[in-house]
């Protein structure tokens, strides 16, 4: 098993006033998988993402990726374990405004010994004449998929822009649950009924 989730829980709030994200949600995944994460908004897809990659923690239950425990991760191994598994794209894409679009996506490059050629990179998703733009000049799809960019350009490890990147058209799921090498069909708000 690649992925697997067992009772993961996370609550908001103080006693008074709790909001119950995840109740104990419990799925698996195996390797080369497709993963959609399906919910309304606020049903717990971004909470369960964030814990899953480390940025946040579950007041209960836990990650195993590849048989290893998040939860038992100190920050510097997790730390490690982001860099070296983990691509984000941010609902905010978060690109760094003073940086253009291809040093953007060399900040992703960084975090590789072996990352994907970046101009290969630029002209599938459709930036190569983008790329010495600032995100401030960029449109709303553009800066996206800069932020796609910078998170899949680390993987080198067989993985192929092409195959989750037609032209203007990001396939999400597919893009960034290949690069983490998984995939499973959930709705949020059924595990979390």
């Amino acid at each position: 098993m690649f992925i697997e989730i067992r009772n993961l829980k996370k609550s908001y709030g103080n006693e008074h006033n709790r909001t119950n994200v995840l109740k104990g949600i419990n799925f698996q995944v195996e390797r080369g998988e497709i993963c959609v994460l399906l919910g309304p908004s606020g049903s717990g897809k971004s909470t369960l993402l964030n814990i899953i990659g480390g940025i946040d923690s579950a007041d209960d239950g836990y990650v195993s990726i590849n048989g290893e425990k998040t939860c038992g991760m100190n920050e510097k191994t997790l730390t490690v374990y982001r860099r070296k598994h983990l691509g984000y794209v941010f609902q905010m894409y978060n690109l760094i405004p003073n940086l253009n679009v291809k040093e953007n996506i060399e900040v992703g490059a960084y975090l590789s010994d072996n990352p994907l050629d970046i101009d290969d990179l630029l002209k599938t998703l459709g930036l190569y004449e983008h790329r010495h733009k600032l995100p401030n000049q960029l449109s709303g799809g553009q800066q996206q998929r800069t932020s796609i960019g910078r998170a899949i350009v680390k993987f080198d490890q067989g993985f192929t822009p092409a195959g989750c990147v037609h032209g203007k058209n990001v396939l999400y799921g597919k893009c960034i649950c290949t690069c983490a090498g998984c995939t499973a069909n959930i709705s949020i708000d059924q595990a979390c009924a």
